[in-house]
């Protein structure tokens, strides 16, 4: 309860600077996907919504997640740093995850955060354990702080959930230093998120992907930097399972750099 309403009292806050709803319609079409972008203008306090009302409507994290997982694992001594290195387990789970061959074998955190092997993250939510996964989670604000999954994987399945504006809201802390880590954890788990690196600009980011109520779910978050400021994204697409769409995941990137062209925020 504690978690939901410090949440709302942020979300509250944020909201109340400059915002606006936007028409990315076209850059959606193009995909032939459902969802929505949320984007942050850190300083000029400026919100802008494709959806506003999808914006605050949670669901799975997905490997999003693995951004406050290795926030945290770092943060308690689980692993000493990003070099870690994991010993695969010779355990797959290609009927949830599918046959990903390059997963399967030893790498290091970073490695495994790049190419989101889940199998690396879930040894760590073994180590990390719930009740310290519940402390870091309700003082970071982030989700909605149910961890009644059994399963390891809760981010991927069950009742844990997050917004694009709470996703947005707790990258805007970590990028201010604002959350309940050190400055080594935060700089750590900031280098590790580098996806792209251009003259002008660069990107910090993750991506996402899981299976929810028949639908498939995709995000990309993050944030770009560019000349001082920061401009915070999360991306979140829905489509039915039955129908196939092979262009799903980059399109997830796919829509958010057109619209943040379109905006004049990346060349």
């Amino acid at each position: 309860m504690r978690n939901l309403l410090l949440l709302g009292i942020l979300i509250f806050y944020s909201l109340s600077s400059f915002s606006q709803q936007a028409d990315f319609h076209a850059a959606f079409k193009k995909c032939n996907l459902k969802g929505s972008i949320t984007i942050y203008n850190h300083q000029n306090r400026e919100w802008i919504f494709s959806d506003s009302a999808d914006a605050k409507i949670t669901t799975l994290p997905a490997s999003t997640f693995k951004i406050i997982n290795l926030l945290i694992a770092l943060e308690t001594g689980v692993i000493k740093d990003e070099n870690e290195l994991f010993k695969w387990t010779g355990q797959k789970d290609t009927a949830i995850y599918g046959d990903r061959a390059e997963v399967y074998k030893d790498m290091t955190v970073k490695q495994a955060f790049e190419i989101s092997a889940v199998w690396v993250f879930t040894e760590l939510a073994k180590k990390i354990g719930r009740e310290r996964y519940q402390h870091y989670l309700n003082l970071s604000a982030y989700g909605n702080g149910n961890l009644s999954e059994e399963g390891i994987d809760f981010w991927n399945f069950g009742a844990f959930e997050i917004s694009p504006v709470n996703q947005i809201e707790f990258l805007r802390r970590m990028y201010e230093g604002k959350l309940p880590f050190s400055g080594r954890t935060i700089s750590i788990v900031k280098k590790v998120m580098i996806s792209e690196v251009h003259p002008n600009y660069s990107i910090r980011s993750k991506t996402g992907w899981s299976r929810q109520s028949g639908k498939d779910v995709g995000w990309w978050v993050g944030y770009v930097e560019r000349k001082g400021n920061a401009y915070f994204f999360a991306t979140r697409l829905t489509k039915d399972r039955k129908l196939a769409n092979s262009s799903f995941g980059q399109c997830r990137k796919d829509i958010t750099k057109n619209i943040l062209r379109e905006l004049g925020i990346i060349n």
